[in-house]
C-alpha cells in the first residue's frame, strides 16, 4: 500500500515538473532583448507578365536586326571607299604627269567629233569606224604617254581575265607590226629607187641640154649633205680610234714604269 502511494506521488509529480519547465522556457522566449532588433528586409520580386515578355523578345529582335543592317551598310561603305581609292590610284598611274590634260583632252574630243561629222553622210561602216579611228589617232598624237599607259593597263586586264583572247590579240599585234615594218621598208626602198631614178633622168637631161637641173632641183645639195655627213662620221670614228690608241699607249707606259720601278 505504501508502495502504491509512492508510485502515485512520483507519477503525479512529473506533470508538475514538466509544466514548470514549460513556463520557464516560455518566459525565457518571451523575454525582450536589451537592444532594438534590426528591421527586417522586405524583398519584392518582380514577375513580368506575358505581354512584357513578348515585347522584350520583339525589342531584342529589332535591335539585333538593326545592328546587323548597320554593320552591313558600314561594310558596303568601306568597300565603296576602297573602290574609290583603287580607281583614283589607277587613274593617277595611267595619266602621265608630263602631259597636261586640259588642252590635250579637248583636242581629242574635237577630233572625235570631227570624225563623226565627216562620216555623217557616208555609209554605215564608215560612220561606225571613223569616230573611234579619229579618237585613237588623236590620243596617240596629243597624249602619247597616257595612251601608252592606258593600253598597257588594258593589256594587263585582258591577260588576267581573258588569257586566250590576250594571246590572240598579241599574235595579231605581232603580225600587224611585221606588216607595218614591211610597208615602211617597201616605202623607203621605193622612195630611194624613185629618187635615184629621178636623179638619173635629171642627170641625163642635164648632160644632153646643158641646163643645171641638179642644182635647181636640189640634188647637188643632197649629195653635198650626204658627203658632209660621211665626213663627219669619219671624223668621229677617227677621234674615237685616236682616243682608244691614246688610252692603250697610256696603259702601256704605266705598265713599263711599274716594271722599271720593280727592277730598280
Amino acid at each position: 500500500m505504501f508502495a502504491a502511494r509512492r508510485l502515485h506521488r512520483r507519477i503525479g509529480a512529473k506533470p508538475l515538473l514538466l509544466a514548470a519547465a514549460g513556463i520557464t522556457l516560455s518566459t525565457e522566449k518571451e523575454k525582450l532583448p536589451i537592444y532594438p532588433a534590426p528591421p527586417s528586409e522586405v524583398v519584392v520580386q518582380e514577375v513580368p507578365s506575358e505581354l512584357e515578355k513578348q515585347i522584350g523578345i520583339v525589342r531584342r529582335q529589332l535591335t539585333q536586326t538593326y545592328t546587323e543592317a548597320h554593320a552591313h551598310v558600314q561594310g558596303l561603305v568601306s568597300k565603296w571607299i576602297g573602290v574609290e581609292h583603287a580607281v583614283e590610284h589607277r587613274v593617277k598611274s595611267i595619266i602621265s604627269p608630263e602631259e597636261p590634260l586640259t588642252p590635250g583632252i579637248l583636242y581629242v574630243g574635237v577630233a572625235t567629233l570631227s570624225g563623226s561629222i565627216i562620216g555623217r553622210n557616208r555609209m554605215l561602216p564608215i560612220r561606225l569606224l571613223l569616230p573611234p579611228t579619229f579618237l585613237i589617232l588623236s590620243m596617240n598624237h596629243f597624249l602619247p604617254k597616257t595612251t601608252t599607259n592606258l593600253s598597257e593597263y588594258l593589256s594587263s586586264v585582258e591577260e588576267t581575265y581573258f588569257p586566250t583572247l590576250a594571246e590572240k590579240h598579241a599574235t595579231a599585234n605581232a603580225h600587224s607590226r611585221m606588216t607595218w615594218e614591211r610597208l615602211k621598208e617597201a616605202t623607203a626602198s621605193g622612195r630611194a629607187s624613185l629618187h635615184s631614178g629621178t636623179e638619173t633622168v635629171v642627170g641625163k637631161i642635164q648632160d644632153s641640154t646643158g641646163l643645171k637641173l641638179r642644182e635647181t632641183l636640189g640634188f647637188g645639195q643632197e649629195v653635198s649633205k650626204k658627203a658632209e655627213d660621211r665626213v663627219l662620221e669619219a671624223v668621229k670614228v677617227g677621234q674615237q680610234k685616236a682616243e682608244e690608241v691614246k688610252t692603250a699607249a697610256d696603259t702601256k707606259i704605266e705598265e713599263v714604269k711599274e716594271e722599271v720601278k720593280k727592277l730598280v
